[in-house]
């Protein structure tokens, strides 16, 4: 097995940031992306960008890069053999929230991760996806997206569309709503095998191909008219995707656990969002069609051939 190249991982990871930055403000036109460096008192830290504009209500792009000399009993806990080893752990990690309602919000983020000891081998390895979550959904617009997800999987091997869709699936479901949080897309983590540069290069693939399923769909549905139904709708459905992230996603508790910059980590959150105690959306409504024909999983690409 290959051995890590951290350095070339970090440059990478830079430079996404700078890519999807520079296309997210092509894409908005209007705004462009504040930095706020920081630095992390137990080790490392990173650069965190936010932006608001017309077409994006906030996007916030954020690199991290801390270190330490033992991980939180938390996260030891779950992998023995990481105990007592110094580790790393860097990563893009970036939420999209739109202004417009019929333009979808979307999550995506590449990690790398490795724990050192003198004298044993190093334990690493990537993880990351992407997903979509809806508001008011198009069949079009998820075929696209699982599309282009299945095109960056097949060089690299045709079983891991289907496994990392699948996991997508099961990682982002609100457990206590009984409820996906959106399409899903992909979803993949401690991937150390067969080789470091074939899973440096997957990962290059999946944050590369990020923009590529997102903005189409966004020139598509930017220019959609909306009201207050639909942003009402909007908001109260950003609530789920605070729900999930606070009460269900590891990479926020990690970040909140280890030590991470709290801002950074929170900046996923939605500007606005509401909840509203037993809403139901009018029965036939566009709103309820999100719950029927979007949310339940399907196979996106295979039904859309019948």
């Amino acid at each position: 097995m290959s051995e890590p190249i951290i350095a070339d991982v970090k440059a990478f990871l830079l430079a996404l940031q700078d890519d999807i930055c520079q296309r997210l403000e092509q894409a908005d036109g209007s705004a462009h992306f504040v930095e706020d460096n920081w630095r992390r008192a137990e080790g490392g830290g990173g650069r965190s960008r936010i932006l608001h504009g017309e077409v994006f209500e906030q996007a916030g792009v954020n690199f991290s890069h801390v270190f330490g000399s033992a991980l939180p009993p938390s996260a030891s806990a779950h992998r023995p053999e990481l105990a007592g080893r110094s580790y790393q752990a860097m990563g893009v990690s970036l939420v999209v929230h739109p202004l417009n309602p019929y333009v979808p919000t979307s999550h995506a983020n590449v990690r790398f991760f490795i724990a050192e000891q003198d004298g044993e081998p190093a334990v690493w390895w990537f993880g990351g996806g992407f997903d979509l979550t809806p508001f008011y959904g198009f069949t079009e617009d998820a075929v696209h997206w699982h599309r282009t997800a299945q095109n960056l999987c097949r060089p690299f091997g045709a079983d891991l569309y289907p496994r990392y869709k699948q996991w997508c699936d099961d990682y982002f479901f609100l457990r206590h709503r009984n409820e996906a949080r959106g399409i899903g897309g992909l979803f993949f983590d401690d991937l150390n095998t067969p080789d470091f540069a074939t899973c440096f290069a997957f990962a290059q693939a999946v944050g590369n191909g990020y923009l590529d399923a997102l903005l189409p769909i966004v020139a598509r549905r930017k220019t959609l008219p909306w009201g207050e139904r639909e942003r009402e709708f909007q908001l109260y459905r950003r609530g789920r995707y605070v729900e999930f992230n606070l009460v269900w996603d590891r990479g926020t508790l990690f970040g909140l656990q280890s030590g991470g910059r709290t801002e950074s980590i929170l900046m996923s959150m939605p500007p606005l969002a509401r909840w509203q105690y037993q809403y139901h959306p009018q029965p036939g409504s566009a709103e309820a069609a999100l719950y029927h024909d979007f949310l339940p999983v399907r196979d996106w690409l295979t039904e859309s051939q019948k």
